[in-house]
């Protein structure tokens, strides 16, 4: 049984294992370095002081994946506009670990009164594109050539969902 929780500081060994062979060998992100768990630790003690989630899947104290969000952009007018975060093990993927960890988020992020939730996917990241559409994620945006890694550059699409889905214009 998949079991969500908030991170903890001896997670981050666990995190840091299933984060940098992505960071080092994929380009599902255009994070050009492995992060070191100083760095980690530091990033989950500073979501987690924000009000921002940090979550772990574990299953017989076995980290499978993590999940986070944080503001899309800087500045007052994006204040309900997040951008997530979701890896998981390769072991985990494909059998309903994401979309536990994504409903969490969308769950939280509800709660604390943001509007939207959005995922800033490589265009080649096929896996990615159909799990998020299947969550009900729309492509919002195309950004042609956005990242560069290992020697090419490469198109980021921007899936989104409202969580609110109220009239257009309407205020919070």
């Amino acid at each position: 049984m998949v079991l969500l929780r908030d991170a903890r500081p001896d997670d981050v060994p666990a995190i840091a294992a299933i984060w940098n062979p992505i960071i080092r060998d994929t380009v599902v992100t255009f994070w050009p370095t492995e992060r070191s768990d100083a760095e980690i630790a530091a990033l989950v003690h500073d979501r987690q002081a924000d009000g921002r989630p940090f979550l772990v899947a574990a299953a017989e104290d076995r980290i499978l994946g993590f999940a986070t969000y944080s503001q899309f952009r800087n500045g007052g007018g994006y204040a309900r506009s997040m951008e997530h975060t979701i890896y998981l093990a390769p072991q985990a993927r494909n059998g309903g670990t994401g979309r536990l960890l994504l409903g969490a988020l969308e769950d939280h992020a509800r709660a604390c009164g943001h509007r939207l939730l959005i995922g800033g996917i490589t265009a080649s990241n096929e896996g990615s594109l159909r799990f998020h559409a299947r969550a009900g994620y729309a492509e919002w945006g195309r950004i042609p050539c956005a990242g560069w890694k290992f020697g090419a550059f490469h198109d980021l699409i921007l899936m989104g969902k409202d969580l609110d889905r109220c009239e257009q214009g309407a205020t919070p």
